[in-house]
């Protein structure tokens, strides 16, 4: 996988290539469903720009739960397994 042209670039950067991909995407389908509006030159480069901003949040907010850090997780499964066995215990008591 590595031998392909440009496949150790994305697995280097996968948000910008995540980002890329989905802007691709999004600006397709505005095209394609905005063809026949008839808006202006200056219209579509607003709305491509915003897309691609757009796609650009929609993978910066992805990409907060690959950021999670394991005591936190850690500390929330201790607490959550806590409260199960409180609940347990108290409807076997």
């Amino acid at each position: 996988m590595e031998n392909i042209p440009g496949m150790k670039w994305i697995t280097q950067h996968p948000r910008i290539s995540a980002w890329v991909v989905l802007s691709i995407g999004m600006v397709g389908l505005l095209v394609y469903e905005a063809r026949n509006v008839g808006l202006l030159p200056t219209q579509w480069i607003a709305l491509i720009v915003t897309t691609i901003l757009v796609a650009g949040a929609c993978i910066w907010i992805i990409s907060w739960e690959d950021e999670e850090d394991p005591d936190e997780v850690a500390e929330v499964t201790a607490n959550s397994d806590e409260v199960a066995k409180t609940k347990e215990a108290e409807t076997t008591a």
